[in-house]
């Protein structure tokens, strides 16, 4: 370790422990990129994602609550229904009760059971691709969620309603239009196929089955939005900062400080995964039209050339954009990038910045390509260097 990221670890540590945290100095250090030693980099997502309150005399009573909100969440979402299911049914005489499984009322709560199982299958079919190209998803957590696990339980988890309703996957389909492959086609797609994943013992589970309950229970809360395919690509970085935290004491509650920072980042950037928004001024539409607004006044010359090949922005910034670059990126360049637009409090209109610096740095090859030639690029972006594009969106921003 050099000297000069010691004295940057000392400079994180000493904003780190003031009694109020200095935000707009925390935010100036973590633009540069936070270093994970020590946990620091989940402590700075944490504050910049603004779930932790300043004052750090608040912390420890502001965390108990939350966790202790989360447990909540989880008895009455998970728990208490599968209790439910486990109960009913049992006996020929049930069928004859108010509220049986059909029930057309939108009140049933076996209508809202069924329902909530489309949604849960299309979680569960895209937390298991979750970074196919590392183990860590597929790994057992150290901090199994023994409230869910405990072999005493009589009721019916996540896990077995999968199993249960898995038939029926093949009809889920809440796939946003003109998203048919959120992944990158350049990156690893089908190391693991569904039907080769290996259920863990009980009392175990996987990294992955953690992200999938954390995606439930945000659907059943905002049934508004609900869950739409991607989300587990945002919800995914977060959660593997947390959940490799050096700190243990943070590490164990990893899924419930995940949760709420995710519920925090979304209230941000719920617009671009509802499709009524799309055409307003903050959808998703208005977003991408920005990057070739912000290229425009930056480059006439490559805007010219995308424009002429008809090359439009929702070709490549949808992913882009929505995903927060998640899919263009290895997960650990993917976090560097996270710690600058966490820190900037314009994060979303800096990740404009990022994605029009993606496109300068390779206007040359634009330049000389077809337009199929430039769809591969763009589909599939060539530079791996993050360091560049965030110097270069900085250039940007500063209106060098």
């Amino acid at each position: 370790m050099s000297s000069s990221y010691r004295n940057r670890i000392q400079e994180f540590n000493v904003a780190l422990k003031e009694e109020k945290i200095n935000l707009q100095a925390l935010r100036e250090l973590c633009f540069s990129g936070i270093p994970f030693e020590g946990g620091i980099r989940a402590l700075c997502w944490k504050i910049l994602l603004n779930y932790l309150p300043l004052e750090q005399a608040l912390w420890g009573s502001f965390l108990k609550k939350q966790r202790e909100l989360y447990t909540q969440f989880l008895k009455e979402m998970i728990i208490q229904p599968g209790i439910a299911k486990a109960n009913l049914g049992l006996s020929r005489e049930d069928v004859t009760l108010e509220d049986h499984p059909l029930n057309p009322n939108p009140e049933s709560r076996w209508n809202n059971y069924f329902k909530d199982n489309e949604v849960l299958l299309q979680i569960d079919k895209d937390v298991r691709r979750l970074y196919p190209d590392m183990a860590f998803f597929q790994r057992p957590t150290e901090y199994p969620c023994l409230l869910i696990l405990d072999p005493q339980n009589e009721y019916e988890t996540l896990r077995r309603r999968v199993e249960q309703t898995t038939l029926k996957a093949q009809t889920v389909d809440r796939n946003r239009s003109g998203v048919t492959n959120v992944s990158s086609p350049g990156k690893a797609q089908n190391l693991y196929p569904s039907n080769e994943y290996e259920v863990l013992p009980n009392g175990c589970e996987a990294h992955w089955e953690v992200v999938e309950r954390i995606l439930f229970i945000y659907a059943k809360l905002n049934p508004g939005i609900a869950y739409v395919q991607g989300m587990n690509e945002i919800v995914g970085p977060i959660y593997y900062t947390f959940a490799t935290d050096p700190n243990s004491q943070w590490k164990e509650h990893a899924e419930a400080d995940t949760f709420f920072c995710f519920t925090n980042l979304m209230s941000e950037n719920r617009d671009n995964f509802i499709k009524s928004l799309d055409d307003s001024q903050c959808g998703i539409t208005y977003k991408m039209e920005s990057v070739f607004s912000t290229l425009k006044e930056r480059d006439m010359e490559l805007y010219l050339k995308l424009q002429e090949q008809n090359i439009k922005p929702q070709y490549f910034t949808f992913r882009w954009l929505t995903l927060l670059l998640s899919q263009e990126f290895l997960l650990p360049d993917v976090i560097r990038i996270w710690d600058t637009l966490f820190s900037d409090k314009d994060r979303f209109d800096f990740l404009i910045l990022v994605c029009c610096a993606m496109l300068i740095l390779i206007r040359d090859q634009l330049l000389a390509g077809d337009f199929t030639v430039n769809m591969r690029l763009l589909q599939d972006y060539p530079i791996s260097d993050v360091h560049t594009i965030l110097r270069k969106a900085k250039e940007l921003q500063d209106g060098a």
